[in-house]
């Protein structure tokens, strides 16, 4: 899988991931905080299926 995600984009969707698992734990405590794991998970990896469905990507092309 190459990246297909930049720099910043894997630090928002990392800090997104967090935010939305914590409210897990100490907000409403709903279990749609758990939707925060596909952020989390995409922006450690550095790929998006979404991403590289519609050939979209945040990261400069590597000549």
């Amino acid at each position: 899988m190459p990246r297909n995600e930049g720099t910043l984009d894997r630090i928002l969707r990392i800090v997104l991931g967090l935010v939305l698992i914590s409210l897990v734990f100490v907000g409403p405590q709903t279990v749609w905080g758990w939707v925060g794991v596909v952020p989390l998970l995409t922006g450690l990896v550095g790929f998006c299926p979404l991403y590289a469905l519609i050939g979209f990507r945040t990261c400069p092309v590597r000549s």
